[in-house]
């Protein structure tokens, strides 16, 4: 894989996985506050994780890795059941009192789609080498 992509590559694929990202998100998400939080994360990543990792001297092409398939990895967890988790996050904003009981295919869903975009994360990453 780095072996055809730089890291002016791995930077664009970056940038494309923060659109999609932004983009899925803010389609996902209900209410403006839970919008605003969900946009504003990888924002923060761009500002806090690229410093840290070149003051620490990791590489930027695999911070750049790690931060594309964290964002993927969300859009896959969020997308295909947006509308129950839209339907929990409004309910629970609207009763913030009440401890809003989670639905038991979405959390199902979401567990077994980040254990497999991890476990293809990590069988990809001696290719990164």
């Amino acid at each position: 894989m780095s072996a055809h992509l730089t890291t002016g590559d791995w930077s664009l694929i970056a940038a494309g996985a923060t659109v999609a990202y932004m983009s899925s998100m803010y389609w996902c998400m209900p209410t403006p506050t839970a919008k605003r939080r969900m946009v504003v994360a990888p924002l923060a990543g761009w500002i806090f994780l690229l410093p840290n990792a070149t003051i620490k001297g990791y590489s930027v092409s695999h911070t750049l890795y790690i931060y594309s398939c964290t964002l993927v990895m969300f859009i896959i967890m969020l997308a295909p059941v947006a509308k129950r988790v839209a339907s929990d996050i409004a309910e629970q904003e609207a009763k913030p009192w009440d401890k809003v009981p989670l639905n038991t295919f979405s959390l199902y869903w979401m567990l077994g789609s980040a254990t497999g975009c991890v476990a293809g994360g990590v069988y990809l990453w001696p290719f990164l080498a």
